[in-house]
């Protein structure tokens, strides 16, 4: 009895443990195959972007993402490699348990053959029964047999049961030795595929060197026309709160802005619906779907040098994300169209989710008009050829009144 105890156990521990480590690979299965998603999609725009035949900056921030993406890959790779061997090593431990507890069983059931065989007299149901000096005895012999042959029943069906689970603990064990022989391949291909495109970086890398120049003179001519573009979207922003507060103002003496306090031209006026709207927003924060369903992000927000000219400047309100042709453009959350403008012959349009604004710029095409309400994901427009290349980039902000802040903080990890 204290044996099987102990088989119990030792497999409740096993199987326990199994659950886990199958819970750990499902979850890495789900982060690969979004890996592989992901640069499934920037292979894509890498072709996009050869169809320029020089060079370019995006043609590099691509790669660059790429190689990342496959970093990524191979880690995660590893990760589940790891995993498919500790499995591995639980179901070869649970097994040699198995075979363990069959033994025994085998064992046991010997002795009760063996026992039976040596009182088979006694044993015989008819004459053991009826050979009882009195009817109590009788009916104790009559209950003795059928728990003994009930017993014996037993042990033959556990010895059944426990060869079937080690015939399926072996197809486990070949399954899982299967998958770690295509992990280990696939890992192989994505340690070349990995090198070649980092030494295809590196002769992009000195390819743009001996042009450092006029890159320079192109990624300021951008940078000034994007400055142009920051000065309008700030003023329509601006222009966007002052028109709101007053027609509320109007029209009304129950809005207030998010802190409560009495309005002021940087913050808008909202009205009870409009703060849940603006509470929920906030409560989404790096969670937010991205405002196109693929594409790879080539500028960062904020000030820094650039990645490939250090000698210039960026200086970048939101960020830019490369995209395919005919790439639709999504709203974030819900809200209301703020906005729909033409600054310097690009399309723009402003979504207010109470106090905080999402800004989609670059576009050529628009589905939605001034006041309209959007739901998430809700497809806004659709992505136009930048002005200062052949590819098609989105610019997107979020602005906080009238403060524009992080957008990567807000949308959810791929």
């Amino acid at each position: 009895m204290k044996r099987k105890i102990i088989f119990f156990l030792i497999c409740l521990s096993f199987t326990t443990n199994l659950a886990t480590a199958q819970r750990k690979s499902d979850q890495l299965k789900n982060d690969k195959k979004k890996i592989e998603n992901e640069i499934n999609s920037t292979q894509k725009l890498l072709e996009e972007t050869k169809k320029n035949k020089n060079t370019s900056l995006q043609q590099l921030a691509v790669l660059r993402k790429q190689i990342t993406n496959r970093e990524s890959l191979i880690t995660t790779m590893n990760t589940e490699i790891f995993s498919l061997e500790e499995t591995l090593d639980l179901n070869q431990k649970l097994l040699l348990n198995l075979n363990k507890k069959l033994e025994y069983m085998k064992d046991d059931y010997a002795r009760v053959v063996y026992l039976a065989y040596k009182n088979r007299n006694f044993l015989d149901k008819i004459t053991f029964i009826f050979s009882a000096e009195s009817f109590s005895q009788m009916f104790r012999r009559a209950r003795y047999y059928n728990l003994f042959s009930a017993n014996i029943k037993q042990q033959v069906e556990l010895i059944e049961q426990t060869c079937e689970e080690i015939n399926k603990k072996n197809e486990q064990i070949l399954q899982l030795k299967d998958e770690k022989t295509v992990l280990l391949n696939e890992k192989e291909r994505e340690i070349k595929a990995l090198e070649r495109d980092r030494n295809k970086k590196s002769r992009m890398t000195e390819e743009l060197k001996k042009k450092e120049r006029q890159l320079a003179a192109d990624l300021k001519a951008k940078q000034a026309k994007r400055k142009e573009l920051d000065v309008a979207i700030k003023k329509a922003v601006e222009e966007e709160i002052r028109a709101e507060n007053a027609k509320k103002k109007k029209s009304s003496t129950t809005a207030t802005t998010s802190s409560g306090k009495s309005s002021s031209s940087s913050e808008i006026l909202l009205t009870p619906e409009e703060k849940i709207v603006g509470n929920s927003f906030a409560a989404n924060k790096g969670k937010l779907p991205w405002p196109v369903a693929k594409g790879t992000k080539i500028a960062d927000f904020g000030n820094y040098p650039h990645p490939d000219v250090p000698s210039v400047m960026i200086e970048n309100r939101g960020i830019d994300i490369l995209v395919e042709p005919n790439t639709q453009v999504r709203a974030v959350f819900e809200g209301v169209v703020a906005g729909v403008l033409d600054i310097l012959g690009t399309k723009v349009v402003m979504v207010r989710h109470g106090e905080y604004l999402t800004v989609y710029q670059n576009l050529n095409s628009v589905s939605v008009k001034k006041g309209d309400k959007v739901t998430i994901k809700q497809t806004i427009g659709k992505v136009a050829k930048s002005t200062t290349s052949t590819t098609y980039e989105l610019h997107f902000e979020v602005w906080k009144n009238d403060t524009y802040i992080n957008p990567s903080t807000w949308l959810s990890g791929r």
